[in-house]
């Protein structure tokens, strides 16, 4: 299995072929090779800043002799006109470099933004926000990384290091009692040891759950903010909660006074504004 360094570096690879191709003609047809020149990134909203160190990184792939000062970190809150860094080196490689740098740092801040609204949000309570697999293609460990960043907590990264036996997974295995038990065996047969989660979708389900125990999570999928409440009465901190399924900003603090454990949401990774910014000559 690929180690997060190794699947960040392969993106930044393929990020580089796809947008670079045989060569940037504009870049090499006007810049001279041996010319030098500065270019800073310069904030122009208001956010939470995330991924300077793997901007740092996509400098040091493409030219090794780049040098990047850096003025503002990860998890800074910044606002317009703030100076995030200066990078300096030769002009054809901040012109190849800027286009990829800003990509994924836009799409960083933006999803560390979003995620700090959210974990403002449940200031006062012990409920966590998690993120979902519902991430870009290729850009996983990123967007995860950008959730911590803004205050949030990772859910599984993907489906090897977690058990989570959704509704389908239930019911194409004949039931709870069925995916419950054909999970231990399979956990046991492979000498694996990970935590196992599964999704209710009504009280029927969650006390056919509580009687075969053997779980160490119960996800509230869809559930009303009256019925998570009795649900959590129910599991009595036998297990961990988790509420999903259609909860916004808005509803959010009333499903953490509910008294669940964790609330996944989507919405921090799947659909979230990149943070303005732009990177320009000095």
């Amino acid at each position: 299995m690929l180690t997060e360094q190794e699947l960040n570096d392969r993106l930044i690879d393929l990020a580089f072929a796809e947008d670079i191709g045989d060569g940037d003609h504009t870049t090499l047809c006007c810049i001279p090779a041996d010319a030098m020149g500065k270019s800073k990134l310069l904030i122009k909203e208001e956010g939470i800043l995330a991924g300077i160190e793997v901007a740092k990184e996509v400098f040091r792939r493409f030219d090794p002799e780049m040098q990047v000062e850096v003025f503002i970190q990860d998890g800074a809150h910044v606002k317009p006109g703030d100076i995030a860094m200066v990078v300096s080196g030769k002009v054809q490689s901040l012109l190849q470099t800027e286009r990829l740098m800003l990509n994924i740092m836009q799409r960083m801040s933006g999803i560390a933004t979003m995620t700090s609204k959210y974990v403002e949000r449940l200031k006062g309570t012990h409920t966590r926000v998690l993120d979902t697999r519902k991430t870009t293609p290729g850009m996983r460990m990123l967007e995860k990384a950008a959730v911590k960043i803004g205050g949030g907590v990772n859910h599984r990264i993907g489906l090897f290091d977690m058990i989570l036996l959704k509704d389908n997974h239930v019911d194409f295995a004949g039931g709870i009692e069925n995916a419950i038990s054909r999970c231990h065996e399979y956990l046991k047969a492979k000498g694996k040891d990970l935590k196992i989660e599964i999704e209710v979708r009504n009280f029927d389900e969650l006390n056919r759950v509580l009687a075969v125990g053997g779980v160490n999570r119960i996800m509230l999928d869809n559930f009303s903010v009256s019925d998570t409440k009795k649900a959590v009465e129910l599991i009595a901190g036998r297990y961990e909660t988790e509420s999903s399924g259609g909860i916004t900003i808005d509803t959010l603090r009333d499903y953490a006074e509910a008294g669940v454990d964790f609330i996944s949401v989507g919405a921090l990774t799947h659909s979230v504004k990149g943070l303005d910014m732009s990177f320009k000559a000095c």
